[in-house]
């Protein structure tokens, strides 16, 4: 299918082309009948319109107007929204469609983390996601401990989200062609998927913390909240890396670093 337009590299726009591709990744969602599915980043159209021949209820998101113009003509029946996903409110989406949401799109690079974010932020009103990311992003998402490739988003995604490596993408399905390869993740939401005692955002304060100096032990790298409160560390943790740490026992130790220290100091 030939592009409408000319893409915008400031908006990441490596439109998806291969049909069977469309269909492999559409068909990594596992939305039940009847569930409501949003698309970000729907661009021309072309895993859209094989969304909207599976669900009945769908909204696609799209924050170029030319984009949502060609969208607009090729699926009429879908409910495309010009907006910004960094500022989509999922708490009202999903009371508006009659949530929890099923999330799928080809992530635009440059856009990853911040929606990983949102959505880790607003999980509650999520079921699942399906995002197409850098296959770099995808290894250090599901990355074990003491890896080259652990780090934040490994501990963030697996601590408040189940997720899975589900495929690789290549450059060739894509036009413009990334430099890149690119990956599907799906990220499973729900109560059994997250501590319901941990806000957030207090675990990403202590994670970034933690890796931003991931050759200091703990005791150095979270000392705003140990050495300068007088607050020691559960399990002699202080004395290992960041690297060391599971997904669970950051859990335990933002829950001591909690109840023990003042949430906020200056960092």
């Amino acid at each position: 299918m030939r592009i409408p337009f000319q893409p915008k590299q400031s908006l990441g726009q490596n439109f998806l082309q291969d049909p069977n591709m469309a269909e492999k990744i559409v068909g990594t969602l596992t939305a039940p009948l009847g569930a409501h599915v949003v698309e970000v980043g729907a661009g021309t159209g072309v895993l859209t319109e094989r969304l909207a021949q599976r669900h009945e209820t769908l909204t696609a998101i799209e924050i170029d107007e030319r984009a949502v113009a060609a969208l607009r003509e090729r699926v009429p029946g879908v409910d495309v929204r010009t907006e910004d996903v960094r500022e989509t409110d999922w708490a009202a989406l999903a009371d508006a469609k009659g949530g929890p949401l099923h999330v799928i799109s080809n992530t635009p690079y440059y856009l990853t983390s911040p929606i990983l974010f949102a959505l880790l932020r607003q999980r509650q009103h999520l079921a699942e996601a399906v995002l197409t990311m850098q296959r770099e992003v995808a290894e250090r998402i599901v990355a074990e401990p003491r890896t080259k490739a652990y780090g934040i988003l490994s501990v963030l995604l697996q601590l408040f989200a189940d997720p899975e490596k589900c495929f690789t993408v290549p450059p060739q399905v894509f036009s413009p062609q990334p430099d890149v390869t690119s990956a599907v993740v799906r990220l499973t939401f729900g109560p059994d998927a997250a501590p319901d005692d941990l806000p957030f955002d207090d675990v990403r304060r202590y994670v970034r913390a933690a890796f931003n100096q991931r050759r200091k032990m703990l005791r150095n790298s979270l000392s705003a909240w140990t050495k300068e409160q007088d607050v020691g560390f559960p399990n002699d943790w202080g004395r290992k890396r960041a690297e060391a740490l599971t997904p669970q026992e950051f859990a335990t130790l933002a829950r001591h670093l909690n109840a023990h220290a003042d949430p906020a100091p200056g960092v």
